[in-house]
């Protein structure tokens, strides 16, 4: 027992002493003991209220002075809520430093409770997103940034892949969504300035495309002149013969790299068409034929196996490019007398969900696994001696990934060096057509 209700119970002994001492003498024991114990229970309700009182006037109020068990009452709780007001007093200087350093950031950053309503955001927030204090605190994000696509991406609820939309307030500003999830279902928004990156963006596929269109007209030129030459190589002293043969070679590889870099810029900027159902059969009996015409005597034995849907909605030009460079490419890389299978068919990639993909597969040197992520790269190239023997442009990959983002498809690659390669186009079912 704590030395508080010792000294509590020692005062109640010592007042039923007193009170049974008094009833004695007066000869009214019990009308005594009833009123120290009246007067003792009053006391104790006095105190009570006196609490509650202090309590309700909060801790500006001075502590009542009293006694006894009620003074250790008052004191332990005025103790707890000094403690209660420097943990506050701790927090809340926590809370002013966060956010102090989040209004200084110059990214946006909003807090969105779990009904989607916005709580707080910072300054650039306001300045990006046009948002007002305090007229816009527990509205609707969907209300306040009224964008159908913004909608799209912010009530899916999956946020893996950020999501780039133009200022509310200024067109000219591009800006990068990136927003995670946490608590029950709240979401906080970071909110990042990409204008820079998109001019920059901007200027590089601008430079390819005019500087891949500029050199055409004097490489055709040079090309000619060099194909007079190479005509009339009788005419010119013998060692002209080796230098005219590099001559050639190397204008045709440019023109072909001229080639690609403008198909690469006209799929990276040109607006997509209204898309129609493309026949897969002979666009792959067409690239077959022209597979094994390219293999001529090497020995290549070419199958072509159809069981997927008869057509895709696209663009037949862009599934031409993007098919021939993966069925090419096998036969450029394919070790004489090897086997290239050309494949059609419809898989389920996830539980349930039906897909259609073309896969080249192929039993050559393979691909060692470092270099699959960067296949898909401008110029890269896993073996860059192969790949020049071969009259490669390194731009075969990067085609074929653009292509497949303008149809909602994906490249997988699957490779292992020594026993071969596998390289599927996959197409989501709404891009399938199962009749004509």
């Amino acid at each position: 027992m704590s030395p508080v209700w010792r000294r509590e119970l020692r005062r109640i002994s010592y007042l039923l002493i007193i009170a049974f001492v008094i009833g004695y003498t007066s000869g009214y024991h019990g009308w005594t003991i009833a009123a120290v114990l009246t007067l003792y229970l009053g006391w104790h309700m006095l105190q009570l209220s006196r609490l509650y009182r202090w309590l309700a006037a909060g801790q500006t109020a001075h502590l009542p002075a009293t006694y006894g068990i009620w003074g250790s009452v008052f004191a332990e709780t005025q103790r707890l809520q000094n403690r209660s007001m420097k943990h506050q007093q701790r927090l809340q200087a926590i809370i002013n430093r966060i956010q102090d350093s989040t209004a200084a950031l110059q990214d946006a950053v909003l807090m969105v409770d779990s009904q989607g309503n916005l709580e707080w955001w910072n300054q650039a927030a306001q300045r990006f997103l046009g948002l007002k204090a305090p007229v816009d605190v527990g509205q609707p994000i969907t209300n306040l940034i009224r964008d159908p696509a913004f909608k799209s991406y912010f009530n899916q609820g999956e946020y893996a892949d950020p999501f780039t939309m133009t200022s509310p307030v200024n067109k000219r500003i591009h800006l990068q969504f990136n927003i995670t999830q946490f608590g029950r279902r709240d979401r906080l928004m970071l909110v990042h300035d990409v204008t820079r990156l998109k001019q920059l963006e901007q200027m590089r596929k601008d430079f390819v495309a005019n500087v891949s269109h500029e050199l055409r007209t004097p490489l055709t030129v040079l090309s000619g002149y060099i194909e007079t030459m190479v005509t009339h190589a009788d005419m010119l002293p013998e060692r002209w013969g080796r230098m005219l043969d590099q001559m050639s070679s190397q204008s045709l590889r440019m023109e072909a790299i001229i080639k690609d870099l403008l198909t690469l810029s006209r799929l990276e900027t040109s607006a997509k068409e209204q898309a129609s159902p493309v026949a897969v059969q002979p666009l792959l009996e067409q690239i077959a034929a022209d597979a094994r015409a390219l293999s001529l005597d090497r020995g290549h034995t070419i199958d072509l196996t159809l069981d997927g849907p008869v057509a895709l909605l696209g663009y037949a030009d862009e599934l031409r490019s993007a098919f021939s460079n993966l069925a090419f490419n096998a036969v450029k890389y394919t070790p004489d007398n090897g086997h290239i299978e050309l494949i059609w068919r419809t898989t389920a990639a996830t539980s349930e969900t039906p897909q259609a993909e073309f896969c080249v597969k192929d039993d050559g040197v393979g691909i060692a696994e470092h270099h699959i992520p960067r296949l898909t790269e401008r110029f890269y190239r896993a073996d860059p001696s192969r790949s020049k023997e071969t009259g490669g442009t390194g731009l075969g990959l990067a085609i074929v990934k653009h292509v497949l983002l303008r149809h909602d498809g994906e490249l997988v690659i699957d490779s292992t060096p020594g026993k071969g390669s596998c390289f599927c186009c996959r197409f989501s079912q709404q891009r399938t057509v199962n009749e004509l």
